[in-house]
Parts: structure tokens; sequence; C-alpha cells
């Protein structure tokens, strides 16, 4: 019974996604129908990437901590990736070669991000080994430090520069390059598959650390090579599309509730494909209802911080 539906509930997502996925292709094309769904065409990879992505990298850390609220972004990597942004438009100005070379940048950002993170993992597991909670406290300090120097300076940035800046930190599809996409499903996909591979030991690992260390595992190793895989997706989807950090928790916990198990494999599918449902549907709106005077970056703030709030005061009361 549990099995059929599970079959159920992804057939319906599959069929949900592919009529979210003709609309977004065929309405209000107005004319060369071919040449619309060809441009159009363009960012369904990036939609597959970012919501795989960011969802598995969110499960992944979800039981790496035993916390369904917390996001991989806890550690500041969106606020690194904001950051690098801020003092490129501010030292170099806006058509510095820096801001207009899309893979310069795009690979700049990867490095910091990635290369941030494992100098924070490398640390804290040679120092302080099992201390995850310190590190995650550390990350958060550190992502706050970030916030606030980078809010300084966009304070006196110069206003032009600013809404190009803006623009930059706001999570979009609108403004993906194609030319990237390559490159990110190279880096991506075969972290993908090596996780989905691990399934069934981070199905032990949501047990809790002392039952994972009494089945075997060097809890430290494993957590040092999660982590790294986390830092990889998160970095690839930030750098692509921008700070994405609710959008993995949407389609974490909405998968924890919708599935209910603790299989990995079963939650990475069906997390990423409601995250590629909420990608298709709000990226409508964003194109044929709000005219594109907002972001899918915006709306997906918006929800996250709804269902985020609606999830705190959940547990509370259990």
């Amino acid at each position: 019974m549990k099995t059929k539906r599970l079959n159920l509930i992804f057939l319906l997502l599959l069929i949900s996604i592919s009529v979210f996925l003709f609309l977004y292709l065929t309405v209000n094309t107005r004319g060369d129908l071919s040449f619309a769904i060809r441009l159009r065409s363009q960012r369904i990879i990036p939609f597959f990437l970012v919501g795989f992505s960011s969802t598995i990298a969110t499960i992944v850390f979800q039981t790496m901590t035993q916390n369904i609220i917390l996001t991989p972004n806890i550690i500041g990597l969106d606020s690194m990736y904001i950051l690098l942004q801020t003092v490129i438009f501010f030292f170099f100005g806006m058509n510095h070669v820096l801001v207009t070379h899309h893979q310069l940048n795009f690979f700049l950002s990867l490095l910091l991000i990635i290369g941030g993170s494992l100098g924070m993992f490398w640390l804290f597991f040679k120092k302080y080994p099992g201390k995850i909670y310190l590190m995650l406290m550390t990350g958060l300090i550190l992502g706050t430090f970030f916030s606030s120097f980078t809010n300084f300076l966009q304070v006196i940035i110069d206003p032009n520069e600013f809404e190009s800046l803006f623009a930059r930190t706001i999570a979009s599809f609108n403004r993906v390059d194609v030319t990237l996409v390559g490159f990110s499903v190279l880096i991506t996909v075969p972290v993908l598959i090596y996780l989905f591979k691990e399934s069934r030991t981070l199905d032990v690992l949501h047990l809790g650390r002392a039952y994972a260390l009494n089945l075997g595992i060097n809890i430290d190793k494993y957590y040092l090579i999660l982590f790294i895989m986390v830092s990889i997706l998160t970095a690839v989807s930030t750098a692509l599309v921008g700070p994405v950090s609710f959008l993995g928790f949407i389609g974490a916990n909405i998968a924890y509730r919708l599935f209910n198990t603790y299989k990995h494999a079963t939650l990475f599918i069906g997390g990423s494909l409601i995250s590629v449902l909420f990608i298709l549907s709000g990226q409508l709106l964003v194109e044929h209802v709000f005219r594109l005077q907002t972001t899918l970056g915006v709306i997906i703030q918006f929800a996250g911080g709804i269902y985020f709030l609606f999830i705190l005061f959940k547990e509370r009361n259990v």
C-alpha cells in the first residue's frame, strides 16, 4: 500500500511538472513558436540543475545536523557570494572584466565559496573533531559578519552601480548565462551520483551519531566528505543563479511530510521534483503575471519565509 502511494505521488509530481513545463514553453509566445520554445528551453536544464542541487544539499545537511530547519547557507555560503560581488562592484566598478566576463565571475565565485568552506571544514575537523555545532555557530557568526560588511559597502556604493549589483545578488533565472550550464553540469552531476550511491549510508546516519558509529561509520571522515559535497552543490547553484537558500528548504521539508520516509533515495528524488515544480510555477508567475517586475528569488524568499515560520510554530506545539 505504501509503495502504491509513493508511486502515485511521483506520478502526480511528474504530470504536474510536465504540465507546467508545457505552459512555460508555450504561453504567450506571440509569433514564431519554434523560436520562443528554443529560447525558453535554454533555461530548462538550469531549472532541474538548481532544483536537484539545492534540495539534495539541504537534505544531506539536515541529516548531518539532525535538524530539519537548517540549510547549508547557515555557514555563510550565500553571504560570502554576495560579499564577493559587492567588493568587486565597490573597488572595480560595473564595467570591470570581473563583472562583464561571466565565466570568470562564475569560477571566481566557485573558488571562493568552495575554498572558504573547505578551509573552515578542515580546520574544525582537524582541531575540534565531533563538534559540528561549534562549526555551525562559527559559520553563522561569519555569515553575520559578511552580511554586515556587505551592507556597509552597499550603503556607500554608487547608486547606479548598486542597481546592477542588486540584480546580481538576487536569485534570478532570467539572467542565466547558457555558456555556464555545461560547466555546472560537469561539476554537479558527479556529486549527485555520489550522494545517490551513498543514500543507504545516509539512512544509517539518520539514526544518529551513536548508532552510525556502532554500525562502523567513521563519522568525522564521512562528515568532512559530505560537507565538501554539500559545499560544491551550494556553490554551483549560487554562482549560477544567485542565493537560493530557501528553495532547498521548501523542497526538503515538503518531501519529509509528503513521503513520510527515512529513505534518502526517495527523499532526494521527491524533494528535487517538488523544487523543480516550484521553480517552473514561480517562473510562470514572474514572466506572465508579474511581467518581470520581480524575480523568482523574491518569490522563493517570501514563500520559504512563511513556510519556515509555519514549521517553527508547528514544531513548537508538538
